[in-house]
């Protein structure tokens, strides 16, 4: 006899479990703990088995007999559907863990595991935050063209081309890591650069004439802050590395006895070791940091936590409450060493090139000249820093 809704709404747990019969297979399982579960009984090539379609009152009496009907088609057609149920729950696992988003969240750990910079992986998760939701959600094998060209249009639109280059380079190593790993077969991403403009050419803002070098370096002398924002500001013109590498440079790396920075190939642009050598001057603004940092890792520790680094834009920010906003960047003083050491003509480009840790264009060239210049280096690293201990005497 069939079951009604008013029967199993009556039904009280007992003792112990117990069921209570439809038609066709499909019984109700009410349980001591007071639990009532849907399931079917059923034989498919000889023994007897059992399918769950859940929890009364979620799955409704309608609802149950209806897949209690769908499993009995299956039947018909010589299929288990307790196989299928599970085929069906791991495809549609498969393909949660197939989607644009699921998939680069897994390149980005790879490569984070792999030793890319942390700046690096912070603004690769950036680039997957610009992508809009609807394209994040969809399977990567189904990132065609036209999608990907509607996905970075209004960011290239808006005029930030640059910023849409580098998304449209950021999708395309995330679907060739689908290609490889089975789960796309095309990448659609290198033909959108015959359709978006390429980006201006940015230059940093940089000062490279003498008396206003001057009065910048009092301008940071003189200025009072957090220790950490004011070390790596006064640090930056005497080492003129990449803002990447001095915000997140570590105790561990500096060698005070040698006078030396070991820069590991995972902090840098190129990938590949550099090591700088410390004038009197810069060494001096690092030791200053040695109470300030509290003994953790990083020389110049965040504010908000000892454990991070301060922020990428945390000198840039410095440089505009001390009105050189538009004038002067972090990365600007890279500009400002190289064109003053070469004005000065005192030091060969190939050393000012290996100090700036710049990759030889020509390739030959490259395989060639593996010599670091060091003791030039060192010698030019002191120069440099006198020098603007110089032109911060003239500015007072």
């Amino acid at each position: 006899m069939a079951l009604s809704v008013k029967q199993i709404d009556a039904a009280r747990a007992g003792d112990k479990d117990y069921k209570l019969y439809d038609e066709k297979g499909l019984y109700l399982l009410v349980a001591k703990a007071g639990s009532k579960r849907w399931y079917m009984k059923y034989r498919h090539l000889g023994p007897e088995k059992k399918l769950s379609f859940g929890a009364y009152p979620e799955v409704s009496l309608k609802i149950a007999r209806a897949k209690r009907d769908e499993a009995r088609a299956l039947l018909a057609d010589g299929k288990d559907p307790q196989r299928e149920k599970q085929a069906s729950k791991l495809a549609a696992q498969m393909e949660a863990a197939s989607t644009f988003s699921a998939v680069a969240k897994e390149y980005i750990d790879m490569r984070e595991a792999e030793g890319l910079a942390l700046s690096t992986v912070e603004k690769t998760r950036w680039l997957l935050s610009l992508l809009p939701p609807s394209f994040r959600q969809l399977p990567v094998s189904d990132v065609t063209a036209p999608i990907l060209l509607t996905a970075v249009r209004e960011i290239h639109g808006s005029g930030r081309r640059e910023t849409a280059r580098r998304l449209r380079s950021f999708v395309g190593r995330v679907l060739q890591y689908a290609i490889l790993t089975g789960r796309a077969q095309i990448n659609p991403a290198p033909m959108l650069t015959r359709v978006l403009a390429a980006p201006k050419e940015k230059h940093h803002p940089a000062i490279v004439d003498d008396r206003k070098l001057s009065a910048l370096l009092r301008a940071i002398d003189d200025y009072q802050g957090y220790p950490s924002t004011g070390a790596a500001l006064k640090l930056s013109p005497h080492v003129f590395q990449r803002p990447g590498e001095i915000r997140t440079m570590r105790w561990a790396d500096l060698d005070f006895g040698r006078a030396r920075w070991n820069i590991p190939a995972a902090t840098m642009k190129m990938r590949r070791d550099h090591s700088v050598p410390l004038s009197r001057q810069a060494l001096e603004i690092i030791r200053s940091m040695d109470a300030a940092s509290g003994g953790t890792e990083f020389v110049f520790p965040a504010f908000h936590s000892f454990r991070k680094p301060i922020s990428e834009n945390t000198v840039n920010q410095a440089l505009r409450r001390l009105g050189y906003g538009g004038v002067m960047t972090a990365h600007g003083f890279r500009s400002t060493a190289s064109t003053l050491l070469n004005e000065s003509r005192r030091w060969r480009p190939d050393v000012i090139e290996r100090a700036l840790a710049h990759e030889e264009r020509n390739a030959v060239r490259a395989a060639y000249n593996r010599t670091d210049y060091w003791d030039e280096r060192v010698e030019m690293m002191q120069w440099w820093s006198d020098r603007l201990d110089a032109l911060k005497a003239a500015a007072k």
